[in-house]
């Protein structure tokens, strides 16, 4: 049976006028902003507006560590949202906007997959409402002006070694990482050695989507740290007066971006910061506007539960003082399979000992997020390929763990194939069980922090770290930033920081290799292993294939 791409799936899509998707969430024409017919922002006034209302049921929709067989935590959530739907049930979905660098790099696109999709596939993934251009124009503006600031005579006495404020943009590019600027002679200023990240590292990526009104913006902004003096005491981003012209940079990036399913359900895509160093989550605007508006909504957070689940409780849910009544946690049998030992070209034929020997990394999954107190059902996205006694495996393997896994075919079928999981979930959400608690409290030292999560998430024996890095930690305790939660970079790939020890492994340990205070966003970042905040290209990118074909249309990019 041939399948048609997602791309082809897409183009078929009977898209309503973006007005009748706000419709259904009882948002007036005149309240969307619209960007074309099939996307609109969502008006400030409107969202103050329902500041009074109940919030809706929050769900979110997390996974095992990634395996390159793919695990479809995107497509699950726009599945789940359709079904929900599908059962007479008010829900919305909230999701990332795509960055163009793993677009062009090694992932393609992102909007969810086959019959679970967000449209307009093609504009969500490239420039959309421009709002990642805002984001990186705002953080270049700020790094023109410390640099001018410094060129004009350095009234705040800026030490020029220690200006942390890096630039942005949003593309893999490594040979931007490490490198020294103002060279060239006098007019162009002090030569010194910077770089750059991409757009979605930015703190003021994770500023845009923690913030809660434009004046929170602004304040946090504000509090961004850029550099120290002599004396290490900090110059923060008001001290440069950057803050204002910033938000006014971000003024409508700040407003959620209203699109639809397939299926003409809505969906807010606003935010994107990565999960593996940053915190992984939409905006805050977007999920709060929408449990605001929607019986349900359905949020996901990036990679493995290890990061996106535990950043979300964690950082997002702490600082937004937000509950999820359930977290549905995406497996598929074929990660079981690669995480058992088999290798990516042999996952097709039925291999019931190697789902098993797998699903210890789920099974591990499904015990941290419950340590939140919430409960946890697991999706099997099915594949074409698996079989009943797999299946099977998988379920038997969750009942075990005391939570259950409900086999959900909506890539297929679309909200036909998530009935079951919808309606289970909705169940559990009504039924109020949850009692939600972050993992460790605000007066936790900052090592005692990480040392929390590396033991309870990552199950590791130990933390290391140096006395430079320890020593950081106080400093910024001293300094008033101890409250802080933390936010761990580390490989995707496994529990470990180790990117090829899959399943479940113990006896291992967490090496930190640099702290950066974010103190506008408001959370200490732990880079941990060999992680990049600016990614490179792969020796073949995904940009290589990407084209527009005779009719005018985008091919390669999903």
């Amino acid at each position: 049976m041939g399948y048609k791409t997602d791309i082809e799936i897409a183009r078929e899509a009977n898209k309503k006028p973006i007005q009748e998707i706000g419709a259904k969430l009882d948002i007036p024409t005149e309240h969307l902003l619209p960007y074309g017919h099939d996307k609109a922002k969502v008006s400030q006034e409107f969202i103050n507006s329902v500041q009074g209302n109940k919030n809706g049921k929050l769900i979110l929709v997390t996974a095992i560590n990634p395996t390159p067989a793919g695990e479809g935590k995107t497509t699950t959530t726009v599945g789940l949202g359709d079904g929900l739907n599908k059962i007479g049930k008010r829900a919305a979905i909230c999701i990332r906007e795509a960055s163009l660098g793993p677009c062009f790099g090694m992932k393609g696109g992102a909007a969810g997959g086959g019959y679970a999709q967000v449209v307009p596939m093609e504009e969500m993934n490239l420039h959309f409402t421009g709002d990642f251009h805002a984001i990186t124009s705002a953080h270049n503006l700020l790094s023109a002006m410390i640099d001018n600031h410094i060129y004009w005579g350095n009234s705040l006495d800026i030490d020029q070694r220690r200006v942390t404020w890096r630039r942005v943009m949003d593309m893999n590019d490594r040979a931007l990482r490490d490198i020294v600027t103002s060279l060239g002679g006098v007019a162009n200023g002090y030569p010194r050695q910077t770089g750059f990240d991409i757009t979605v590292a930015s703190e003021v990526m994770a500023i845009l989507c923690l913030a809660t009104s434009l004046e929170d913006l602004q304040k946090r902004l504000g509090d961004i740290i850029v550099a120290y003096r002599r004396d290490k005491s900090p110059v923060y981003c008001r001290d440069i007066k950057a803050d204002g012209a910033m938000t006014v940079l971000l003024k409508d990036a700040m407003q959620p971006n209203l699109v639809q399913t397939l299926e003409n359900n809505p969906a807010f895509v606003h935010g994107g910061p990565f999960a593996n160093i940053a915190h992984g989550c939409n905006s805050v605007m977007a999920t709060t506007t929408a449990l605001k508006i929607a019986d349900y909504v359905v949020t996901e957070a990036g990679f493995g539960a290890d990061l996106g689940a535990e950043k979300f409780m964690n950082i997002k849910c702490r600082k937004a003082g937000l509950a999820p009544s359930v977290v549905v946690v995406v497996a598929t049998v074929r990660a079981m399979k690669m995480n058992g030992g088999v290798a990516k070209a042999d996952l097709g034929p039925e291999n019931v000992g190697a789902v098993k020997a797998g699903c210890p990394n789920l099974g591990r999954h499904i015990e941290n997020v419950k340590s939140f107190g919430v409960p946890v059902v697991v999706a099997i996205n099915h594949f074409v390929t698996d079989t009943d006694a797999e299946v099977q495996a998988v379920k038997d393997y969750v009942a075990e763990q005391g939570s259950e896994a409900i086999l959900c075919q909506h890539w297929e079928k679309g909200s036909e194939g998530t009935i079951d999981l919808a309606t289970r979930v909705a169940e559990i959400a009504d039924a109020d069980i949850a009692n939600f608690a972050p993992l460790y409290s605000d007066d936790l030292s900052l090592f005692e922090k990480i040392q929390t999560i590396a033991k309870r998430i990552y199950r590791a024996d130990e933390v290391l770290a140096d006395a430079k890095i320890r020593n950081q930690l106080k400093e910024w305790e001293a300094a008033g930033y101890g409250h802080l939660p933390v936010c761990m970079a580390k490989t995707q790939y496994s529990f470990t920081t180790d990117p090829n020890r899959r399943g479940a492994p113990l006896g291992h340990s967490v090496p930190v290799r640099e702290v950066r205070l974010s103190a506008g966003a408001g959370f200490v970042v732990v880079i941990c292993g060999e992680i990049m905040t600016m990614p490179g290209l792969p020796s073949v990118p995904a940009s290589e294939a990407i084209m527009l074909n005779d009719m005018g249309q985008i091919e390669g990019l999903f």
